[in-house]
């Protein structure tokens, strides 16, 4: 098996990201099927052991986010990877498009509402940085969201976005809530073949619709938003990786193993108990005894 590096997908802060430049498939890790059941099941046992260890310290949360063009292969990501974390300690939350009464309020605050408590693990199946990637292609949908004094600056807006996020993140960090970015890179030939195999697999038809045609439209515009959004968001505190997603496989290694050395980062461990604290265990127990 190929080690996995993880600093061979992270954006480093103030790099200019060129998304040409970044490769959508890797020399596999694996070198069969079941080789790749083994590491994933090696790195799901030790994810949910680091969360156990997450939940009963109480003192720091996780927000994964991922971000991908669609049939990237975000929500196989999801499922596979955090297949054995304990769901009570786990939330997933999916963002489409905001509704009227989250289009009253400012841009991060539909996704805030959601963030992970002390102890738990968030998902964000798509995040904030919706605001930053389609509204970034479709100006309209920005013009629609009741910007205070009228027609939005779209010099500075993006800008402006940027810091506010990068503000969040920082905030986030101080208070215990380490965040990790994933954009599941994806070739434009690669997701013409998984959108044909949604529509010749009757089972996976539903995944499909002409909405799916019209944004691949856009694939260009959307590259270049990714490009300046990585480049200004990725930070040492709350960095972006870029992840190989031509092969499905590959990327859930590669997923699972930064999230074990974000994890391991913070060494973790059980609460210790007090004097007072054993002194009360030893007294509940010779009752249990009696």
């Amino acid at each position: 098996m190929i080690e996995i590096n993880s600093s061979d997908f992270r954006v480093r802060e103030g790099r200019q990201v060129d998304l040409k430049k970044w490769p959508t498939q890797v020399d596999p890790v694996y070198k069969n099927i079941r080789q790749y059941r083994e590491v994933l099941g090696a790195h799901t046992e030790a994810l949910s052991k680091q969360q156990q260890l997450l939940y009963a310290s109480n003192s720091n949360a996780l927000l994964l986010i991922f971000q991908a063009m669609d049939a990237a292969g975000k929500d196989s990501a999801i499922k596979h990877v955090m297949s054995g974390v304990n769901p009570q300690g786990c939330q997933v939350f999916s963002f489409k498009h905001p509704s009227m009464i989250e289009l009253q309020h400012d841009f991060l605050w539909r996704t805030t509402r959601n963030l992970p408590e002390r102890g738990k693990i968030g998902i964000f199946n798509r995040s904030y940085y919706e605001e930053v990637l389609i509204v970034r292609v479709h100006p309209e949908i920005l013009r629609a969201e009741g910007l205070p004094n009228g027609a939005p600056d779209e010099r500075n807006i993006w800008r402006d976005r940027y810091r506010s996020i990068v503000n969040l993140e920082k905030h986030l960090h101080r208070n215990g809530t380490r965040v990790i970015k994933f954009f599941l890179h994806l070739s434009k030939e690669e997701q013409r073949k998984r959108f044909l195999d949604r529509i010749e697999t009757p089972e996976k038809n539903w995944k499909f619709s002409a909405a799916d045609i019209e944004e691949r439209k856009f694939w260009n515009q959307y590259m270049k938003a990714y490009e300046k959004c990585l480049s200004a968001t990725s930070t040492t505190q709350a960095p972006w990786y870029v992840v190989p997603a031509d092969d499905k496989l590959n990327a859930r290694l590669i997923v699972s193993r930064i999230l074990l050395e974000h994890l391991g980062s913070l060494q973790l461990s059980y609460p210790k108990s007090s004097a007072a604290r054993r002194r009360e265990l030893r007294s509940l127990r010779a009752q249990l005894k009696e």
